[in-house]
């Protein structure tokens, strides 16, 4: 699938600050599922720094921008070409352990409810057992945007029964970790006209490591492993280490955030 992306992030601030730094992480992974014909990662003012591929295979650029301004634009533009590999990431290069991915966080750690629900699910192997733990979030979480937000823990979105694909993310990497696999948050995009409508939008999900199959990818929120309709970033541990956008003002300005993200199939 052929996709073209834009996506703007725009902080406004209610009095002009004195400057900011940026970490992004919004250039598509390498590997076989995916290669860029072109992407182009902006910030307005702003003065590029240096750039590198951690341990984890993503890409991280950093950007300044001097004061005093009131509004800041981080702009993405790009076009990329995607193939189905049944949600496995074939072809990606990184350093890092898989077992590093059995460490809780604050968001992910799983409470006993979460330790229950994933003890009670039996599966043949590892890959198997981590479709039926997918399986179980989705029918534990309803998808319903607006009743949770970026602080919610997996163990909160369990006990509330409804949330978001971040929610639902951070409750299968619970269970993933819980019974011993190693899981990871993916942030990224997705096309999707699955009703009809379009459904354009940055997305997350998680991968889990299957052991000789490697890292698997698997949407709870949408009950299915990533496809062509999907896009990957970065991966971590949770949604605050895999976030696209990290950075620090300097200034006391209140900030507020507005965010638009287009996904468009272009002609094959």
């Amino acid at each position: 699938m052929k996709l073209q992306i834009t996506h703007e992030t725009t902080y406004r601030y209610d009095a002009p600050i004195l400057g900011l730094v940026q970490s992004l992480r919004l250039t598509p992974s390498v590997f076989e599922g995916q290669r860029v014909a072109d992407w182009t990662v902006t910030v307005d003012g702003g003065h590029r720094g240096s750039a590198f591929r951690d341990g984890a295979g993503d890409w991280i650029e950093s950007w300044s921008v001097r004061g005093p301004v009131s509004e800041v634009t981080v702009s993405i533009h790009g076009r990329i070409e995607t193939r189905d590999t049944a949600g496995v990431l074939r072809g990606h290069r990184e350093t890092i352990n898989p077992l590093a991915y059995l460490r809780d966080t604050p968001l992910s750690a799983p409470d006993a409810a979460l330790r229950d629900l994933a003890a009670g699910v039996a599966g043949e192997d590892a890959l198997d057992l981590s479709h039926r733990l997918s399986a179980e979030i989705s029918d534990a979480i309803l998808y319903r945007p607006g009743v949770t937000e970026s602080r919610t823990t997996a163990a909160e979105a369990l006990a509330l029964g409804e949330g978001v694909c971040q929610d639902h993310t951070h409750a299968l990497i619970a269970l993933a970790r819980a019974r011993g696999l190693p899981a990871r948050y993916v942030s990224g995009y997705l096309h999707s006209n699955i009703d009809g409508a379009p459904h354009d939008a940055a997305h997350a999900w998680a991968e889990i490591h299957t052991g000789s199959l490697g890292w698997v990818g698997f949407d709870a929120a949408n009950r299915c492993c990533p496809d062509d309709r999907y896009v990957r970033l970065g991966s971590g541990y949770d949604a605050a280490d895999a976030a696209p956008i990290v950075g620090r003002t300097v200034g006391q300005g209140a900030e507020r955030l507005d965010i638009r993200v287009a996904v468009e199939e272009m002609d094959q």
